[in-house]
């Protein structure tokens, strides 16, 4: 019997018609290559060919191909965590989980982006947040936010404070208060003095004053003290 070579079995996922390697950088080529594609757990390649990491894509919200960097859905997930883990990811994409400050900043450095960020409270109702621009800036730079081009959808704007901003955790105070915003208010984020969103705090179950703004927020929506059931930050390439 003739044998195949072993590094064409190795390689063989990777194939397609024309013998050429797929290596998507985000949901869009995905979306792009197939349509039909449903919303689901893809591996993407944000920094190059050897960068593979699953990330959640949305196929199916506001024309779909979004890339999924940030979801809270359960509590299952702990996100009050240090610098290196926000640089580098953590979580499941599968589930709750941080996609990393240095593939956000690839797939929004590479190509322009745009952002939509889905929420919704423990009785059901959803809305969302839309931006016509968001990027994220080098690590020299303190992966700094740049967001703007705000569209309501239901939600109000509690982001727009936050742009222009470096990112912020327990061991890495980037924001321009004078005390440490992610030690205060239990999260990591681009805070300012301090926030207006939180959704990296501490996941809770909807209205909850016992401790002032540790929660996973959207001011403009329920305020301080309601901690959301699900929120999700997406991005893909403006059309």
């Amino acid at each position: 019997m003739k044998m195949i070579p072993l590094i064409i079995i190795l390689f063989a996922p990777l194939l397609i018609s024309g013998g050429e390697l797929i290596h998507p950088m985000d949901c869009s080529d995905i979306h792009k290559e197939d349509k039909s594609k449903p919303s689901g757990v893809y591996t993407i390649y944000p920094v190059g060919d050897r960068s593979a990491v699953q990330v959640y894509c949305d196929m199916e919200s506001v024309g779909g191909g979004w890339t999924v960097f940030q979801r809270r859905m359960d509590g299952s997930v702990n996100f009050y965590r240090p610098w290196d883990q926000y640089k580098f990811g953590f979580g499941s994409a599968t589930g709750e989980y941080w996609l990393g400050l240095k593939n956000i900043h690839s797939l929004t450095n590479e190509r322009k982006s745009e952002l939509l960020v889905d929420m919704e409270d423990f009785d059901g109702k959803k809305v969302f947040a839309r931006y016509s621009s968001f990027s994220v800036g080098t690590e020299c730079d303190g992966y700094k936010l740049q967001v703007s081009g705000f569209i309501n959808g239901g939600a109000g704007d509690s982001l727009s404070y936050h742009s222009g901003q470096k990112f912020s955790t327990f061991d890495k105070d980037q924001d321009t208060w004078s005390g440490n915003c992610a030690k205060i208010y239990l999260g990591a984020f681009w805070y300012n003095i301090c926030h207006h969103t939180n959704p990296n705090g501490v996941y809770r179950w909807g209205a909850d004053g016992t401790i002032h703004a540790v929660g996973v927020e959207w001011k403009l929506w329920k305020g301080h003290d309601y901690s959301l059931k699900t929120i999700s930050m997406k991005i893909r390439p403006v059309q």
